[in-house]
C-alpha cells in the first residue's frame, strides 16, 4: 500500500489517543516488507521474488489453485496483473525497496509521519545469501543515517 495508508493509520492513532484523553507514551512503528541492493540483478531477484509470493498470496484470496503441503500454488501473474500489488514499479515504490539512499529516504517519510521504529520484514521469498546481502546493506548503508533509538532526525 502507498505512503497514504501510513498517514491514515497514524491519523486513527492519534484520534483515538485524543478520545481516550490520555498522552500517548508508546513507540508507533511501521512494518514493511525490504529488500536493499544495489545492483540490478539483485533489484529483479527482490522483485521476481515478491511477485511469486504475492501470487501465492493471490491464489489463497481468489481461490484458484490448490495448497499443497501447507503451501498455496501461485496464480498466474497474468491473473494478478494490473492490481497495483504485483505491478513492479508500485512494489518498489511501496515497499521498503531500493537502494540504500532511497530507503533511506523512505524512512524519513515514516518518521514525517510519526513512526517512532521500522520494523524490517524480510521473509518475502529471498533465498538466504540474498536476505543476509540485504540486511547487511540495511545495517551498513542505512541505519548510520539514523541515531540508534527511533527514526531520529538524519544528520
Amino acid at each position: 500500500m502507498p505512503m497514504s495508508e501510513v498517514a491514515t493509520y497514524r491519523k486513527r492513532l492519534d484520534e483515538s489517543v485524543e478520545k481516550a484523553g490520555k498522552p500517548f507514551d508508546g513507540t508507533w512503528a511501521v512494518m514493511r516488507h525490504s529488500a536493499i541492493y544495489e545492483t540490478e540483478e539483485d533489484r529483479a531477484n527482490a522483485i521476481s521474488s515478491v511477485r511469486h509470493v504475492l501470487g501465492q498470496f493471490g491464489n489463497l484470496m481468489m481461490k484458484k489453485g490448490d495448497v499443497i503441503n501447507g503451501f498455496p500454488e501461485e496464480v498466474p501473474l497474468e491473473e494478478l496483473d494490473g492490481n497495483a500489488r504485483v505491478d513492479p514499479e508500485m512494489l518498489e515504490e511501496n515497499l521498503m525497496f531500493g537502494t540504500p539512499e532511497q530507503v533511506t529516504e523512505k524512512l524519513c517519510a515514516y518518521r514525517d509521519h510519526g513512526a517512532d521504529a521500522f520494523i524490517y520484514y524480510a521473509s518475502l521469498g529471498l533465498d538466504m545469501a540474498q536476505q543476509k546481502r540485504s540486511l547487511q546493506l540495511f545495517i551498513d548503508k542505512v541505519m548510520p543515517n539514523f541515531q540508534t533509538r527511533g527514526l531520529a532526525e538524519t544528520g
